[in-house]
């Protein structure tokens, strides 16, 4: 995906409907590895640990924590979380809260323009540009849009005026390829360090896509993004509005993000608030993991609180390296 480019795209893929060592040959970037190298060499791996100065592979999460309120909370060290693999504890090598200096922010916006956005269509797209006009420290914008095609577009900051204007001059109309417009984004997204957080804005379910639901999961799982998804349901029919509440529910708790159902759009302006509050309290944990083979399988990570009052949200796990 270059710098400013447009134009309409379909994911990169080839059948990954059984095993993720055919789906790793094809999306080799979406691995869940992050290798740090001169861009976090004067980050601290824990407030009293070395800096890393030396190419090492991490898993990387993205974490939030909240109180039994669903308050977030903001003030945690390293010592206050743990992370397992299959169950068994494993060394956090980095840490960063939020607030302070980390990864760099790399930010996605996927924007549904299909025509069943119609008359909601201008005040969605005001509500985004203000959503992107509170994370200026973000490093560069990617701006997905989607009806029956994809069109994938990626800003840094001094671009930021021509990336309003796109988003100015979207039109409502066509079907819905949300499956495939993720898919997009994702494989622009692999070949990025640090920090990548997308949302993720449909008033319905997928009508179009090439790649299907399950196909999509793996894809999520082996990415490191953290996805916030926005739905706007309330114009579709009961059981439909279920079934897809559902599936926005699972693409966004997969990789530890959240999402909303707002009941109208003039309520988009809060929810947007929101997710800006989460991505400015998430931590960034990292670690190596003690497992060292490279089968490819899934490994089932859990990140916990030592405080038992504590809730804590981040991706459940990832596929790890494959050797053939």
């Amino acid at each position: 995906m270059g710098q400013g480019s447009h134009g309409p795209r379909k994911p990169r893929m080839t059948e990954t409907r059984t095993r993720w060592a055919t789906l790793a040959l094809a999306f080799v970037s979406c691995l869940p590895f992050v290798s740090f190298v001169p861009f976090v060499s004067s980050m601290r791996a824990t407030a009293q640990g070395p800096s890393f100065r030396s190419r090492v592979d991490l898993v990387n999460l993205g974490v939030t924590v909240t109180d039994r309120r669903g308050s977030l909370v903001t003030d945690l060290t390293p010592d206050d979380l743990e992370i397992y693999e299959d169950g068994k504890k494993q060394t956090i090598r980095y840490f960063t809260a939020g607030a302070g200096p980390g990864p760099a922010l790399h930010l996605g916006l996927m924007l549904d323009v299909s025509e069943s956005m119609g008359e909601d269509m201008s005040f969605t797209k005001t509500a985004s540009i203000r959503f992107l006009n509170t994370l200026v420290d973000a490093v560069d914008v990617t701006v997905v849009d989607f009806d029956t095609e994809v069109r994938a577009a990626r800003y840094s900051q001094s671009e930021f005026a021509r990336l309003i204007e796109r988003i100015r001059q979207k039109k409502a109309g066509g079907s819905t390829a949300l499956y495939d417009a993720i898919g997009v984004y994702l494989d622009g997204a692999g070949a990025q360090d640090g920090r990548k957080i997308v949302l993720v804005y449909t008033d319905g379910g997928d009508t179009r896509s090439s790649i299907s639901l399950p196909e999509l999961m793996d894809l999520l799982k082996a990415s490191d993004v953290t996805m916030y998804a926005i739905g706007e349901l309330e114009h579709q029919f009961s059981s439909t509005k279920n079934q897809q509440r559902m599936i926005l529910q699972r693409i966004a708790e997969v990789t530890g993000g959240q999402a909303f159902f707002p009941t109208a759009v003039k309520e988009l302006d809060s929810v947007y608030e929101k997710v800006v509050a989460q991505i400015r309290a998430q931590y960034t944990l990292a670690y190596v993991s003690a497992n060292e083979k490279a089968d490819g399988a899934w490994r089932r990570v859990e990140v916990k609180a030592v405080r038992k009052d504590l809730r804590v949200r981040s991706r459940r796990g990832y596929f790890g390296p494959y050797k053939p």
